[in-house]
């Protein structure tokens, strides 16, 4: 559905999806991000020890819960078995929500979730294993919270950090 077009005209009309992992001494944690293609701000995630389907739809109620999308919201994510299960498909269903899928391995269909894991890599993790999962969780908190969202800013996004960007968005009455 969304056919690489990154650019909607509003907030909450295309968000995207995915799953990366993230080392720790304790074992791997799977990290889930719902991001809003307008301002690539995150707008929900989650962090598991195991990559199940609940990984998702925790990443995803806590989008919904914060932003309260209109029906008609379109969520774009890859072919995986969390986003292509029955409990995936039903919340987007009760929500009134529009799945849209990758092309079969190809993770260029889903760029911008793509880029933003490479920005969390690269500008907070660098090949760092963390001691624990509780470490690595808030290490992730306070990336997206108190600098992804509200402070890095996106030439995408007119230079500015995703929350300004959004800001300026709802001031012009747009």
């Amino acid at each position: 559905v969304v056919n690489r077009d990154f650019s909607p005209a509003a907030p909450n009309k295309v968000w995207v999806t995915d799953i990366t992992y993230i080392r720790t001494y304790e074992g791997w944690t799977f990290l889930a991000v719902i991001v809003d293609l307008y301002s690539r701000q995150v707008v929900g995630w989650a962090m598991q020890s195991q990559m199940t389907t609940d990984l998702v739809l925790q990443a995803l109620v806590s989008a919904v819960w914060k932003r309260k999308p209109a029906a008609g919201l379109i969520i774009h994510s890859d072919q995986g078995s969390q986003f292509t299960s029955n409990d995936w498909l039903s919340l987007l269903k009760q929500h009134g929500m529009v799945p849209s899928m990758s092309r079969r391995g190809n993770c260029h269909d889903n760029a911008v979730a793509e880029s933003f894991f490479s920005a969390l890599k690269k500008e907070r993790i660098k090949r760092r294993i963390y001691p624990t999962r509780d470490e690595a969780r808030s290490d992730v908190f306070n990336y997206i919270e108190m600098f992804y969202n509200p402070i890095r800013r996106h030439g995408f996004a007119g230079n500015l950090a995703p929350v300004e960007f959004e800001r300026r968005y709802a001031q012009s009455g747009s």
